[in-house]
């Protein structure tokens, strides 16, 4: 009899229908199962930065490398990438283009390298962000590699993996409402859930405090040089949430509440059924500079 691998339970419950409930009124996870936690890797590296949130792209991509080797169980890195794209796919890497605190330049050629190195063509690999809908990689795309930095957010709490697909929506206002609470909605009914196959929540420089829409201040960000690395949305989230919590309660001295409240991260589990949030059922490994984790 065949084993089946995480890769391969991972691969059948992100096509499979997902209705009905299992135990205790929970929905089916698209990303983890009732016996398997969800995996989340967190790799911080004191040299990860070169200057004021400038990258250096060998340790980032090291850092990448590190990450995906670890979370895939897999020594050499061309066969972990090679576990998440076939040659043939068409992969689009949904980035984020906010001025103050984009996707790393650094971080999308290391992800573009890899899947090169994997087979994938060059010219079947695009990235994108507000321009997804247009584009012609995401129009044909059957690989999505989802990759944000973390930060406070005036609609949703946090900005971070989950939110980052609002853009392939057709009016993003249309799911600001009660918080942002229904984000996760976007990833099923928008097919984009089973095309991910990687989520990367970039914690190089976090901001972990802003009042009002697109606000932004230096003093709110720090370099907390660190990648999220999960095949899960929703728990890679949810340890980037704890770790921004933590960073307000040292900076702030005390409990300091977001001006709206994150509750997208945990409806993305308990409402929608697209991943983990509870911290019990997530496996967090944690890889190389420890000083100041927070978590």
């Amino acid at each position: 009899m065949k084993k089946i691998t995480r890769r391969d339970f991972l691969r059948t419950a992100a096509a499979a229908p997902l209705a009905g409930a299992l135990g205790h009124g929970r929905k089916p996870s698209v990303f983890a199962d009732e016996i398997q936690k969800s995996r989340v890797v967190l790799i911080r590296d004191e040299n990860a930065l070169i200057g004021f949130k400038k990258a250096d792209p060998e340790v980032i991509q090291d850092m990448l490398d590190q990450a995906v080797r670890t979370l895939l169980e897999k020594d050499n890195i061309r066969d972990a990438w090679k576990m998440l794209v076939e040659p043939d796919d068409i992969v689009g890497i949904k980035s984020n283009v906010w001025r103050y605190l984009p996707t790393p330049e650094e971080l999308e050629q290391a992800i573009k390298k890899r899947l090169m190195d994997a087979g994938v063509k060059k010219e079947n690999i695009g990235v994108d962000d507000r321009g997804v809908r247009r584009n012609p990689i995401f129009q044909k795309a059957t690989a999505l590699i989802n990759a944000r930095p973390g930060r406070t957010h005036y609609w949703s709490g946090i900005g971070s993996c989950i939110k980052n697909y609002i853009m392939f929506v057709p009016r993003a206002s249309d799911y600001h409402g009660d918080s942002c609470a229904d984000l996760a909605t976007i990833w099923k009914d928008y097919h984009l859930a089973a095309k991910t196959k990687l989520n990367i929540l970039v914690m190089l420089t976090p901001l972990f405090h802003s009042v009002g829409p697109h606000n932004y201040n230096d003093e709110y960000i720090w370099d907390y040089k660190g990648l999220i690395v999960s095949q899960d949305p929703v728990a890679a989230d949810s340890v980037g949430l704890r770790i921004i919590q933590a960073k307000r309660m040292e900076h702030f001295g005390k409990k300091v509440a977001f001006e709206t409240p994150a509750k997208h991260i945990r409806m993305a589990e308990t409402r929608h059924g697209l991943g983990v949030a509870d911290p019990s059922k997530i496996e967090l490994i944690t890889l190389g500079w420890k000083e100041n984790i927070l978590i």
